[in-house]
């Protein structure tokens, strides 16, 4: 599984999240703690908005852990959303073109989990995507492939809809093929405006995801907590999607699990 941190809020050094605390991303990278692998070092990659609408990216695939050039870049760019990731590779081979964050326009995005049996639904999966996607896949991960489903299915007119609607396609292109396929997903995305993240699984077990208020005005989503401070850090509920922007944090269910409904209900109750 991979690891992952977003921002957003005012402009902040992307050190501040990815190379500065205790257990940073690129801590993280080597020495996981909430992750079937300690070891996140098959490529990285960063997403960052400026001046322009679309975002800035650097990825590679060293290690985080290895890469003077990230260490440096980071400390010199402030920015007020980002997004970082580092790769633990569960299908696709190590290459840029298969690390996090993908972009498409204004539009990037990361991603944790995977889907079982990817390799026998990825022909239906690419045949579901329009002209415009199919034509902009580069790599060959599952992670890219979701999103360039979630633009083809709505994702700039109704973002969250359009990831639901994202995955109920491929649980059913499953059934169709006579599978019961478990797809993981934590992810997160961005339009550079509002950061999105939505934390999901068919079985239940979706990879971990928190949030936590950071410098002046600032909420940062991670895979784990950046230090050992673990009251600041609030666990988002299975079954949750999360909107972040200048007007704050909203949260609301993903899916139809009643149970996970009550656990967003909650958190909305303590975030208040």
């Amino acid at each position: 599984m991979c690891r992952w941190a977003a921002y957003c809020g005012q402009p902040l050094y992307l050190e501040d999240i990815i190379s500065s605390p205790a257990h940073s991303l690129i801590e993280q990278s080597h020495r996981a703690t909430e992750a079937k692998t300690t070891i996140n070092g098959d490529g990285f990659g960063v997403a960052w908005y400026g001046e322009r609408p679309e975002p800035g990216r650097f990825r590679d695939i060293l290690p985080a852990w290895s890469d003077c050039n990230l260490k440096s870049i980071v400390r010199q760019i402030r920015s007020p959303l980002f997004l970082a990731h580092v790769r633990a590779s569960t299908g696709g081979g190590t290459s840029r073109d298969n690390c996090h964050p993908f972009v498409s326009g204004r539009w990037s995005f990361m991603h944790n989990g995977q889907i079982s049996g990817f390799e026998k639904l990825r022909r239906a999966m690419e045949a579901s995507l329009d002209e415009k996607h199919y034509s902009a896949r580069r790599g060959t991960t599952d992670s890219e492939l979701l999103f360039l489903m979630a633009l083809s299915n709505g994702l700039e007119e109704a973002p969250v809809a359009a990831m639901e609607k994202t995955l109920r396609a491929v649980e059913n292109l499953a059934h169709d093929h006579g599978m019961e396929t478990v797809i993981r997903f934590t992810s997160c995305f961005s339009n550079g405006e509002t950061l999105y993240a939505i934390r999901y699984a068919t079985d239940r077990a979706a990879p971990t995801l928190y949030y936590a208020p950071i410098g002046v005005d600032g909420i940062c989503l991670v895979s784990e907590p950046l230090n050992d401070d673990r009251e600041s850090w609030i666990c988002i509920p299975d079954g949750s999607a999360v909107e972040i922007s200048r007007e704050g944090i909203l949260l609301e269910p993903f899916g139809d699990w009643n149970d996970c409904a009550e656990g967003v209900t909650a958190l909305q109750a303590m975030t208040k």
